[in-house]
């Protein structure tokens, strides 16, 4: 089964809401439309149902429901609870419901919080800033996250490298230069999403322009240095590195730069030393190897709220909505 249809399957077990508020997007509808069709997710769309319903055109939206900020009976609720949420920053009652008004963002993201969806997924027309910055005021990180970060997950065709072709791909959404501590936490992190979504065994690799002291430099040294710390507090992960890409993922290539490493030709997890790696790379591989790249898939917020890429496509947000749907499920036990 490809990995999307069963994600999808897993999220038809336990059918969780999810809330999409950018509904001004064709591709949003279009994403609800088919969502509902196969039952994977309830969905919430925010905005004026009419208005909704004529830019739909066509696309049947019958079981979702509707939530026009302007004629919402829990307004007040959310301002409330907004209110409480920022008043270290001094926002009074007037502020949060202009805020809560104006930006569907900060709207979906106060409906999770209230437990009235169980996810969010934007930024088809939103900035991915804009996006985690709404996530991370009003639902904070999860218990005993040491860094909220982001991560793709990459299918690629007719491949047998990595999880029958299936990786993550991480930090590539979030952290623009992670130390060697956060490094580590990213790759620990990382290691949880891969195990909860795939359902395989995380082996990752950190990811460097050098094989074991192949080259010598602080960034290399960097990774080095995190590879330690996640050995250290998590002595049963299969974690190595420094590793250029090639070494982690084909068997023939580990054989010679990393020789009885047991995660070199294996890895499936797969750890870029900066922001611009990552994102650099997710792109050429969905670009050149036609690809499926879900995300940016973001982990250590209190509730799943995901990121897409202003670039994606109606079924890039079916396959984020699951993927959504699954990690709320994760959360019941």
């Amino acid at each position: 089964m490809a990995f999307i249809d069963s994600i999808k399957k897993r999220a038809k077990q336990n059918k969780k809401t999810i809330v999409l508020p950018e509904t001004a997007d064709m591709r949003t509808l279009e994403a609800a439309h088919k969502i509902l069709q196969e039952g994977i997710a309830d969905i919430i769309l925010v905005g004026d149902k009419q208005t909704i319903i004529k830019k739909a055109d066509g696309l049947d939206l019958t079981g979702a429901k509707f939530v026009d900020p302007y004629d919402c009976d829990k307004l007040n609720d959310y301002v409330s609870i907004l209110v409480e949420l920022r008043k270290k920053k001094g926002m009074t009652p007037e502020e949060a419901k202009e805020l809560l008004l104006t930006n569907v963002l900060y709207f979906g993201c106060i409906m999770v919080k209230a437990g009235d969806a169980d996810g969010m997924v934007a930024g088809a027309v939103n900035s991915s800033a804009n996006v985690l910055r709404a996530a991370l005021q009003i639902l904070k990180t999860a218990p005993d996250t040491k860094l909220v970060s982001a991560f793709f997950l990459v299918v690629v065709p007719n491949c047998e490298m990595g999880e029958h072709g299936t990786f993550i791909f991480s930090d590539a959404g979030l952290n623009q230069f992670p130390d060697a501590r956060e490094l580590a936490a990213i790759a620990e992190s990382s290691a949880k999403s891969f195990e909860l979504l795939v359902e395989a065994e995380p082996v990752v690799a950190m990811l460097s322009h050098s094989t074991k002291g192949s080259a010598h430099h602080p960034e290399i040294d960097k990774v080095i240095e995190a590879c330690r710390i996640v050995n250290e507090e998590c002595p049963n992960l299969k974690c190595d590195g420094e590793l250029q890409s090639d070494a982690a993922i084909v068997p023939e290539v580990a054989a010679s730069k990393a020789p009885g490493s047991d995660v070199a030709g294996k890895a499936n997890v797969l750890i870029f030393p900066d922001l611009d790696a990552g994102n650099i790379g997710y792109k050429l591989v969905q670009r050149l190897a036609k690809a499926d790249a879900y995300g940016p898939i973001t982990q250590g917020i209190a509730k799943p709220v995901n990121d897409l890429s202003r670039g994606c496509s109606a079924d890039d947000i079916v396959g984020v909505v699951a993927i959504t749907a699954v990690q709320a499920q994760a959360l019941d036990k």
